[in-house]
């Protein structure tokens, strides 16, 4: 390959959310019925490139694990479709997110499509691991950073976070009961801190709001990289 193809494709919808460590997308390759195994593969070099080494993926079916094997990054697999135990999951999902971003993984999360259970699941995360304060200050800034609202379902997320989660790190966390991983390891007992602590993109935070670790949606054509505030 040579020339753009070399670089690969960015997945459509691609949005970082915590600048330089966790984004989100649609699924690499497109969501079903237009799903393409050319563009998937296109997708997946463009993440190595990138310097992603870790694909989460919430769908129900164990689909396009395979590939990311294939394509040398890393998966762990968190299905939340109907009848999940959301707060299980989502649990187990938050401490081992927290100790990939702390080793400095590039982490991408994705269902089928950009939509209420990916959005509600990061902006859940947001909120369980302290640096946002509160369920509506969560919803709001996940809003704008991909640019769209959250649904009920997403909402429900983060109600179940507020439920049942604690807003803050935890020591003695699940070992990963709701979910598998291509690298499976123990959850962290104490959330590794990020080697640093990337400021908001474009403002418009709610006021009080200290959001100096999330960045905005990326720029056309920019790389998807997003206005770093370089």
């Amino acid at each position: 390959m040579r020339g753009k193809w070399a670089a690969g494709i960015p997945p459509r919808n691609f949005t970082w959310i915590i600048k330089d460590h966790l984004a989100i997308s649609e699924r690499p390759g497109g969501a079903a019925p237009n799903h393409r195994r050319v563009r998937r593969q296109e997708e997946i070099i463009w993440l190595r490139v990138q310097g992603f080494g870790r694909v989460v993926s919430l769908l129900p079916s164990p689909h396009n694990l395979a590939a990311y094997e294939e394509g040398e990054l890393a998966w762990s697999h968190f299905p939340l479709g109907p009848g999940a135990e959301t707060a299980e999951v989502l649990a187990d999902l938050y401490g081992q997110l927290d100790g990939w971003l702390g080793a400095g993984e590039h982490v991408l999360i994705h269902q089928e499509e950009l939509g209420d259970r990916v959005m509600g699941t990061v902006a859940g995360y947001l909120l369980w691991c302290g640096r946002l304060p509160g369920g509506p200050q969560a919803i709001e800034v996940t809003e704008r950073l991909v640019g769209r609202q959250i649904g009920p379902q997403g909402r429900d997320l983060v109600a179940e976070v507020v439920a049942t989660c604690s807003t803050g790190p935890r020591a003695g966390r699940s070992s990963g009961r709701g979910g598998s991983s291509s690298t499976e390891s123990g959850a962290p007992e104490m959330r590794p801190e990020l080697s640093h602590a990337p400021e908001i993109a474009g403002g418009g935070l709610p006021e009080g709001v200290d959001g100096g670790h999330v960045v905005g949606p990326p720029e056309a054509g920019g790389g998807g990289r997003g206005d770093l505030g370089a």
